[in-house]
């Protein structure tokens, strides 16, 4: 199954798992929903004579979750492999290969210029670096030691999540805010910038009290940029292409979720003069914060292919078979006595269609965590 077109399920008790497998609910009847899932074709034979997983021990999993990283978040387009594997035979200068793949990354999107980042977590650590460093190299290899350096950022409360870690390490100190009178407050000459967290997710719902439209003209009356971690923003590529022409000033994007680039992944986009200071705050810059945050050349060639093929694709197409799947799991686990099955509501941004079940978990004689548990035991495993 593609990981493009995965779906959710809410379970109650609140956390997120894969409905698939054989002993589902006990005596709610013996199936497996990869069976019967119509959209997914079996590998030809002999395509894979070495299956370095099983040498290891390690079962693969069937994906029904989306694209988490724990998991592997997607699987690379096909046709990355090759000139993955070309680009690793030859040698080149880094900062060349990131100046032409940049160039390229930044006509996709529509926005100055780009680089290619570890995952959507790196970027944001060398965007927030960018905003207090600037180009000053004494600077860049002063932090995390912010002296002399604009060292806030304001965030939502309703934008904090564990992943804002990636701006906190640069060892800025966090302003939290929750109306647009106190982003208003909050805004001073120790501001370096804005972290805002883009769009929403089966995970996370919230209400954002000051719009991104909001942020950003407030940001640009008091002379400081916006970030976006947009990493939960695709499908489709059109919400990268609408930040940057509302100009946002840096956009930080997950190669190796929807993207299906490589996992490690990821593409910091948007203003030219932060992009070229976030990479002096990189990789291959020996004294700098981003310097373990290395990216190979097969990785910039992967993920730029990957965005030059995802930006072409149909997304109405793609929406609509999203749809299918989650009409075809809502028919099948109907059939389930004891179920409550119903769609999820759409996220704002993100056009993935999920499946929410529920069951009376006393009835049953089983909880959400044992049932997630079994579906991981079982076979195969989901």
């Amino acid at each position: 199954m593609s990981i493009l077109l995965s779906c959710h399920f809410r379970l109650r008790g609140g956390f997120t798992m894969t409905i698939h497998r054989r002993s589902f609910l006990g005596s709610a009847g013996l199936f497996s929903l990869a069976s019967l899932w119509p959209f997914s074709k079996a590998a030809p034979a002999g395509a894979r004579p070495r299956n370095v997983y099983q040498e290891l021990g390690i079962r693969p999993v069937i994906n029904f979750r989306g694209t988490h990283t724990v998991i592997g978040a997607s699987k690379q387009w096909p046709e990355l492999h090759g000139p993955m594997a070309e680009a690793a035979r030859e040698y080149v200068l880094l900062d060349e290969l990131q100046d032409k793949i940049g160039e390229r990354l930044a006509k996709l999107i529509g926005c100055e210029d780009a680089m290619v980042t570890t995952g959507a977590a790196g970027a944001i650590t060398l965007g927030t670096a960018a905003c207090l460093t600037g180009s000053d190299v004494e600077k860049v290899k002063r932090l995390p030691d912010l002296a002399g350096m604009k060292g806030e950022v304001i965030i939502q409360k309703v934008h904090r999540n564990g992943y804002d870690h990636a701006v906190r390490n640069t060892g800025v100190r966090v302003i939290e805010v929750e109306t647009r009178v106190e982003l208003e407050r909050a805004a001073s000459e120790r501001t370096a910038m804005l972290y805002f967290l883009g769009g929403t997710s089966g995970d996370w719902a919230w209400e954002t009290p000051v719009s991104l439209e909001e942020c950003l003209a407030i940001g640009r009356k008091a002379g400081f940029p916006v970030m976006v971690d947009a990493a939960n923003m695709l499908p489709p590529w059109e919400n990268i292409r609408r930040l940057a022409s509302a100009g946002v000033e840096l956009i930080c994007i997950s190669g190796g979720k929807h993207l299906r680039g490589p996992q490690c992944s990821g593409i910091l986009a948007g203003r030219r003069d932060l992009v070229r200071a976030a990479r002096l705050n990189s990789s291959p810059h020996p004294d700098s914060l981003g310097r373990p945050m290395k990216v190979g050349r097969e990785e910039m060639i992967g993920v730029w292919l990957a965005a030059e093929r995802y930006a072409r694709l149909d997304f109405a197409a793609l929406e609509r078979q999203s749809r299918e799947q989650a009409e075809y799991l809502k028919r099948e686990l109907e059939k389930i006595p004891g179920l409550d099955v119903s769609f999820a509501p759409h996220d704002r941004t993100r056009h993935v269609y999920r499946v929410l079940v529920r069951w009376d978990e006393r009835a049953r004689g089983i909880t959400a965590a044992e049932c997630e548990q079994k579906l991981l035991d079982g076979e195969p495993r989901i």
